[in-house]
């Protein structure tokens, strides 16, 4: 890994060392720069299948993804359909849950609130965009998507202040709407993020469905896995790894009791085994080389001999939010 490559694939030596030995057929169902799925192939993995909404990211890989043969399958689509996206059962499955340095450095994908650019943000590049949201959406439906998607707890001033600054014209550039939100908010202290940072990526996890996706991709995922196969999460946001958290805890038999008072519910079989109690992080090193990797959290869990079910979204702690309302669409 180094600092001059356009991705580092965050906790990949981590990864390798839960899953040792690799073998089998995989499925990378975030590829973007192809980190994971080279190092998988690299590591003996038979077959990779790898996935991705973005067109973009398999133009890139023409460079290099021959070398591999018919090792490697390149499938564009969300990792929500893995299930039928995949061939048939997989001995593993990685995910890697966010937009990639790739994209936030492209600043016409709209991604980052450092450079000029369209206020797009779609990983697919199609549907509704960031600016069709702050553009069209009333002041409550603006305030809800920052708090339950950025955690942005002055999400109702930032609304409002979007709203006042659109009665002089749309936004239509990612700048734009980082002064709007910076306006908003007190100057920040040494040391802390840009005070568009939550915002942005409340809006960015609204175009893309994100927590949507997460949720349709870990019940894809148990469908897909084979006994004793791998599911190994990587998350860089506390929405995210909550999400993940709760999946492998329920479907492991280990959600914790909402009442210690209550009768005990009796709990269904479980179709996953933990791998590590505790999320793994990145320790100083990889940190150093790669600043990206300092919010990363890595779960890992096993699939056990039983069927496949569905796990409701809510029960994962996915926030939810109707965008049919709210003047968007």
């Amino acid at each position: 890994m180094t600092k001059a490559a356009p991705h580092v694939p965050v906790l990949i030596a981590s990864i390798l060392e839960n899953i040792a030995p690799v073998k089998g057929v995989w499925l990378d169902g975030t590829f973007g720069a192809g980190g994971y799925t080279r190092a998988l192939l690299d590591a003996g993995a038979t077959k990779v299948i790898a996935i991705d909404r973005d067109p973009e990211v398999f133009e890139r890989a023409k460079s290099w993804a021959g070398d591999y043969g018919d090792r490697l399958a390149l499938k564009q689509g969300c990792f929500g359909d893995l299930d039928e996206l995949a061939d048939g059962p997989v001995d593993g499955i990685v995910l890697d849950i966010g937009v990639s340095s790739m994209q936030i450095d492209q600043a016409e994908r709209g991604f980052s609130f450092m450079r000029s650019g369209p206020l797009d943000m779609r990983m697919s590049q199609s549907g509704l965009s960031a600016a069709d949201i702050v553009n069209r959406a009333d002041e409550g439906m603006i305030a809800d998507i920052l708090f339950q998607f950025g955690e942005e707890r002055k999400s109702r001033r930032i609304a409002h202040g979007i709203i006042d600054a659109r009665q002089h014209g749309e936004f239509s550039d990612t700048l734009e709407l980082a002064r709007v939100v910076e306006k908003a908010l007190p100057r920040p202290k040494p040391g802390q993020p840009h005070p568009a940072t939550r915002s942005f990526q409340a809006l960015r996890i609204a175009v893309n469905d994100e927590l949507g996706e997460l949720a349709r991709g870990l019940n894809a995922a148990e469908a897909t896995l084979k006994p004793g196969g791998i599911l190994a999460v990587v998350t860089f946001h506390s929405l995210e790894d909550r999400m993940v958290k709760r999946f492998i805890q329920n479907r492991s038999g280990n959600a914790p009791q909402a009442n210690r008072f209550a009768p005990e519910l009796e709990a269904d079989k479980p179709r996953f085994k933990r791998v590590n109690r505790k999320a793994i992080e990145a320790d100083e090193a990889e940190c150093n080389v790669n600043p990206r990797a300092r919010s990363a959290k890595l779960r890992l869990a096993r699939r056990l001999d039983m069927p496949a079910q569905t796990s409701d979204p809510f029960s994962m702690g996915m926030p939810t939010i109707d965008l049919s309302k709210g003047g968007i669409l």
